[in-house]
């Protein structure tokens, strides 16, 4: 079974069903029944069509459920616009369904995940975990975001900045490596960007760039992680780099600052390091507090404690870590790495123990194992 097809898939059979009248809600509930029958039938005979396939079946699921609900008259309404098995049309709607979900009926937080789960291909807990809040209660919003646009009229698209906010969660969670989502939120951005003249749109598109070009780097070819200190930067993209510092200046240029930007301007700076000695801490710290100022985030402060570290030693770093609450993702990892740089080595292997029993996914897990091993064997010898 081609899932990775299926996935790739599943935004257009989206947009084909809810431009043919459909609402959002029952839209994705057909698609993904028709997902369903797919993973059934399809290892035994795939068809030649597999678009248009999705697309036939996702609609004869809607008809179904519609039959359920609905008069006789509209039941034999929509019979009659059911389309013929053939071929899809080949445009691609993903963009446009990001906007048709950032509905103004909703909020932005709902929206978000609304199009994280239903567009984005996501789980419920992988966008629990990009809001720092429990499973149960993502699932709740996305349900009660399922419930308010259902039956409305997607004909009033949301607005930019909600669009942004779904892309770059969808890269973090593809860049990760628990679902390869990275390049499609790259590919979905320079879409944006080519019909929005938007400084954020811009700043997102370099800060996508700039990160994926150390990704070849990112892993060791037994799969573990590599930290970016270690990484061999012989491997990094070059062309992506200068790519992205490019858009970055242009973008800064015009003197509209945004967190995007901000994250960027950070991104360019390790990027511009031919060492990871050469690194130039000082400036990252001004901008993480540029950062902070624009977005108040307990995890850019938490990234700002590490850079306070390298630039100013790690009991400074320590210092700003502990006016954070300790329950933040990763806030175990970081204090572990701060007090090995300070020498305390017991500590540290056992934050390095506790953050990889909280680690989100597997590659980090054992990599956060590895550390506390390395230095608990240090301090028996």
């Amino acid at each position: 079974m081609n899932e990775a097809l299926l996935r790739s898939l599943t935004p257009s059979v989206l947009g084909i069903l809810v431009r043919r009248g459909a609402d959002f809600a029952a839209a994705e509930d057909a698609v993904q029944d028709a997902l369903v029958e797919a993973v059934r039938v399809w290892p035994a005979d795939q068809p030649r069509d597999p678009k248009g396939w999705l697309v036939t079946v996702a609609w004869r699921k809607f008809l179904d459920a519609t039959r359920s609900d609905t008069a006789r008259r509209r039941r034999e309404d929509l019979v009659d616009e059911e389309p013929a098995p053939g071929p899809a049309p080949a445009a691609d709607d993903t963009l446009q369904l990001y906007f048709l979900c950032a509905h103004p009926s909703l909020t932005p937080s709902s929206a978000v995940a609304l199009t994280l789960r239903a567009v984005g291909g996501l789980t419920t807990r992988q966008i629990a975990q990009a809001y720092l809040v429990p499973e149960a209660t993502m699932a709740q919003r996305i349900s009660r975001a399922k419930r308010t646009v259902s039956g409305v009229r997607f004909d009033q698209p949301g607005d930019v900045a909600t669009v942004v906010r779904v892309l770059y969660l969808v890269f973090n969670e593809g860049y990760s490596g628990d679902v390869d989502l990275a390049a499609e939120a790259i590919r979905l951005t320079r879409q944006l960007a080519a019909a929005i003249d938007h400084p954020e749109v811009a700043g997102l598109l370099a800060l996508m760039l700039l990160h994926h070009a150390r990704r070849a780097a990112r892993t060791a070819p037994d799969g573990s992680l590599v930290p970016l200190a270690e990484q061999d930067r012989g491997r990094w993209d070059t062309g992506s780099i200068a790519e992205g510092v490019g858009i970055l200046q242009a973008a800064l240029a015009r003197d509209r600052l945004g967190e995007f930007q901000a994250q960027a301007a950070i991104a360019a700076l390790h990027a511009d390091a031919p060492t990871a000695e050469e690194t130039d801490w000082v400036q990252i710290v001004e901008w993480y507090d540029e950062l902070a100022r624009l977005t108040d985030s307990p995890v850019v402060r938490l990234n700002r404690a590490v850079a306070v570290g390298e630039a100013d030693g790690p009991r400074a770093g320590l210092t700003a870590l502990a006016a954070l609450d300790d329950s933040l993702p990763r806030h175990a990892a970081v204090a572990a790495y701060l007090h090995e740089r300070d020498g305390d080595l017991a500590t540290a292997a056992r934050l390095y123990a506790e953050a990889a029993r909280k680690a989100p996914n597997l590659a980090e897990r054992d990599h956060l194992t590895r550390q506390a091993a390395r230095l608990n064997a240090r301090g028996g010898r």
